[in-house]
């Protein structure tokens, strides 16, 4: 065993008890960084071996600043990796997915990070487990961006810096850009790597996690112009600017809303049509569609909270969903 894990969570009760249990025969180091949590988060990290960060309160936490500082503690022991494994409290590590995942990762030389297939396990508990689902199904290969469960060399995590601890959203997409801007290359091999318990069962936990989603999409933005290009313009378009043609051209037209709610049915039907295409059942695909054409309107409202906190220099906190 010669890769060293780092997992982060917060007030994550049981499962953070099974990850750390799926980890432990896998990994050479544990090391669990905790945020202010209030449940036995740190008691069961240090009674399944692992080295305990608790981050400082006093500075807003992000999922950037604490896998940042996990790896930190991992670089000052005494024989620090050169391999370092990212996942989340909430998720379960496959067996065996260390070590496929190194032969991979150390197979190129310019290979900065390695991730795997990765499926929410209650999938069908809520229409919004499912979204993760088909949210973390993705085809092998060489990728863009991926969640933050994976696997870095560590040359390449120093080489850019590590994750950009303001970044309260879409951190995992930022720090990936970085790496792909420095020459690295990022790959998804087709090996089971992690299970996920979104336990997401209600609307308002939806509509904050959509919230954060478009922080991310104008924070990373802001950062890569280049990046959540069309993210950025479907939340204007539909979570701003439709809403207000329809109000105002109301004033002028009666059948402007008419219009309107065409351009919206429209959206709907081509996400619906797209799902299906991927190979979602119908049923499912024509909820899911109601969801992610509703999900502009969150979308902007996170949007509008980065430029405005941006605009005032005011502290990047993290949008709670959970």
């Amino acid at each position: 065993m010669s890769v060293d894990v780092v997992l982060i969570g917060r007030n994550e009760g049981q499962k953070l008890v099974r990850s750390l249990a799926s980890v432990a025969p896998q990994a050479r180091r544990m090391v669990y960084v905790d945020s202010a949590s209030t449940d036995q988060s740190v008691a069961n990290a240090e009674k399944a071996g692992a080295v305990v960060v608790k981050l400082d309160m006093s500075v807003p936490f992000t999922a950037a600043r604490a896998r940042n500082e996990g790896f930190a503690a991992l670089i000052a022991q005494d024989d620090p990796p050169d391999v370092v494994q990212f996942l989340d409290g909430d998720c379960i590590m496959a067996d065996g997915w260390l070590d496929k995942a190194e032969a991979r990762l150390r197979s190129k030389n310019d290979l900065a990070l390695v991730t795997g297939q990765q499926r929410e396990m209650r999938r069908d508990a809520s229409v919004f487990n499912q979204m993760f689902d088909v949210e973390w199904s993705r085809p092998a290969g060489e990728i863009l961006t991926c969640p933050g469960n994976m696997m870095v060399r560590v040359e390449a995590f120093e080489d850019v810096g590590g994750f950009n601890p303001s970044v309260i959203a879409a951190e995992d997409d930022e720090f990936c850009t970085r790496l792909r801007k420095a020459g690295w290359r990022l790959v998804r091999i087709a090996e089971p790597m992690a299970g996920h318990d979104a336990n997401m069962m209600r609307f308002s936990q939806w509509w904050k996690r959509a919230e954060r989603t478009g922080h991310g999409f104008a924070q990373v933005g802001h950062l890569h112009p280049d990046y959540f290009v069309r993210e950025r313009q479907r939340g204007w378009v539909y979570g701003l600017i439709l809403p207000i043609v329809a109000v105002v051209g109301t004033l002028s037209s009666p059948a402007m809303p008419v219009l309107i709610f065409g351009l919206y049915a429209l959206s709907y039907w081509k996400t619906t049509r797209g799902l299906v295409a991927e190979g979602l059942p119908n049923e499912e695909a024509r909820a899911h569609a109601v969801y992610l054409t509703l999900s502009k309107f969150p979308n902007v409202i996170g949007m509008i909270r980065f430029h405005w906190r941006r605009l005032n220099n005011a502290q990047m906190r993290i949008i709670e969903y959970k």
